[in-house]
């Protein structure tokens, strides 16, 4: 496959989901285990045809688009039908297909109240779509499309088969993500009318910037970053994700952490910092404390937390904040660092929600006073896997967790496009909360771990018969558990992938 002649083999991957979620619609609700099947088999080659181009992708030229496809689209406004794929790309794409696969793979054994295959896994492969647009639009309206399109699936996700409080968490999600959209258009806009050359390419902006006056670069700039802010999300604007992910099925927190928060972080890597640099540079000690304060912050929750599944979900508000002091340093190191912890969050979170979703299937609680310990003694193999992703969660050198986080706090230590002359000592100051945080992080989990692993189980789990890790959680859980390890011990899997076009991004900011 010549990944410059071979557009439809992006093509096919991106849209045989939404064509498979068509073909389960149409499939009779009583043909329960066929539509369970059928989802797995769309998945299946879905994920197939990405290794494929995975397979196929031309890692010595990382910084161009390769699998491209550029047709005009909707004359009237300009907009193409432009996709491709880069170093920067590649790994949220491949991702994104994984956890889909993975989360179908769960769904044969484990599919939430009130049942209804049909509509859950259409809904599904319809988000899956979505996802993986985002990652590889190089049009601002196709972008735009794909990043509202997974609004839909995952409200009726979570306001379907989601916990008690479903339809407040659901709704909550929709109008937050809804209200920051709203401004990323019309920054949207406000560039296309501002750069005066008629197109919507993300590439063609990219190398035409900076454009604007000052405060155009500043007023677009804070459009853009509160679209992307709410999604990441970042302090303050992240009190949906914790209802979120509380109230969310497994497979949707799955997908929540493992995917969606990524297209924030994205989105402020390939459009925000490289079409408005100017205005990128003036936020980005703003960024940094934002990101500084959810470290803290994040952690500072876990530890008052007593559900398990609402720990993690705060959990991931302090490492994605590692995230954005990685985006914030505006250096290559930092960029580098960002992109790394957003494929590890994905696989060490994703693989958490799953624990945590069946450790609920077991125990029929979350609360961990009620749990009470013992999970070593009555189920060794999923108190094992508790803890190894546990560890890897809070940054152990080895595994996936320690690069992004260490690789973000030194990016920050000197801070890129002379943002460091102006701003130096605040950045030192950010580094060292920061590293507070990686302490706070290693607390709540090592706290969770001992009220739950550890010591004898209470006398009402003592005869109660629980499963260990069932067959069919070893093959949705181990390719998760062994990317922990090779992302830990092999960083290059990721940072080699992404060199050549995070050096082509420092180049449109200038550094």
């Amino acid at each position: 496959m010549d990944p410059n002649t071979a557009g439809w083999a992006l093509v096919v991957a991106l849209f045989l989901p939404l064509v498979g979620a068509g073909a389960l619609a149409v499939m009779p609700s009583s043909m329960d285990r066929q539509i369970r099947r059928a989802a797995v088999a769309i998945t299946g080659v879905a994920f197939a045809l990405v290794v494929a181009i995975t397979a196929s992708f031309d890692f010595g030229r990382s910084g161009e688009l390769q699998f491209t496809t550029d047709v005009p689209w909707i004359t009237a406004i300009n907009a193409r039908f432009e996709l491709g794929m880069d170093g920067i790309s590649l790994p949220l794409f491949f991702l994104t297909y994984l956890l889909t696969f993975l989360c179908a793979v769960y769904t044969t054994k484990h599919l939430p109240e009130p049942g209804r295959p049909k509509a859950f896994l259409a809904l599904m492969l319809m988000l899956q779509t979505g996802m993986a647009g985002t990652f590889v639009a190089f049009d601002l309206v196709l972008f735009f499309i794909f990043w509202e399109l997974v609004l839909v699936p995952m409200f009726f996700m979570i306001g379907m088969w989601g916990g008690p409080r479903r339809d407040y968490a659901s709704v909550k999600f929709f109008l937050y993500t809804l209200f920051g959209s709203i401004f990323m258009l019309v920054a949207f806009l406000a560039i296309y009318f501002a750069a005066g050359a008629e197109t919507w390419s993300i590439q063609a902006l990219s190398e035409m910037a900076p454009f604007g006056t000052a405060t155009f670069q500043t007023w677009a700039f804070l459009g853009i970053f509160l679209g992307f802010a709410i999604k990441v999300p970042m302090w303050p604007f992240h009190t949906w994700l914790p209802d979120a992910h509380t109230e969310a099925p497994t497979v949707g927190s799955v997908l929540l952490a493992g995917v969606l928060l990524k297209m924030g972080t994205y989105g402020f890597v390939r459009i925000a910092l490289p079409i408005l640099p100017e205005g990128a540079v003036r936020f980005a000690p703003l960024i940094g404390v934002l990101a500084v304060i959810g470290i803290i912050y994040g952690s500072l929750c876990c530890l008052a937390q007593t559900d398990v599944k609402r720990l993690i979900a705060f959990s991931s508000v302090g490492h994605m904040g590692f995230v954005m002091l990685g985006v914030a340093a505006m250096n290559e190191a930092g960029i580098q660092a960002a992109l790394f912890g957003n494929i590890a969050h994905g696989v060490i979170t994703g693989m958490l929600f799953f624990l945590a979703g069946s450790l609920h299937e077991r125990y029929h609680t979350r609360e961990i006073a009620v749990i009470g310990g013992g999970m070593l003694k009555k189920i060794p193999r999923y108190g094992v896997l508790l803890t190894y992703v546990a560890v890897a969660s809070l940054g152990l050198p080895g595994l996936a967790g320690f690069w992004g986080e260490f690789t973000a706090m030194w990016a920050a230590i000197s801070p890129g496009l002379g943002i460091g002359d102006q701003y130096g000592g605040l950045y030192l100051g950010l580094v060292v909360f920061a590293a507070i945080g990686t302490v706070l992080t290693a607390g709540y989990f090592l706290w969770l771990l001992q009220r739950v692993n550890l010591g004898n189980p209470p006398e009402r789990w003592a005869s109660e018969p629980l499963d260990d890790v069932m067959r069919i959680e070893w093959v949705s859980w181990t390719p998760l558990l062994l990317l922990i390890l090779a992302l830990g011990i092999f960083p290059v899997l990721v940072f080699g992938v992404q060199d050549a076009a995070v050096a082509n991004l420092m180049g449109y900011l200038g550094g």
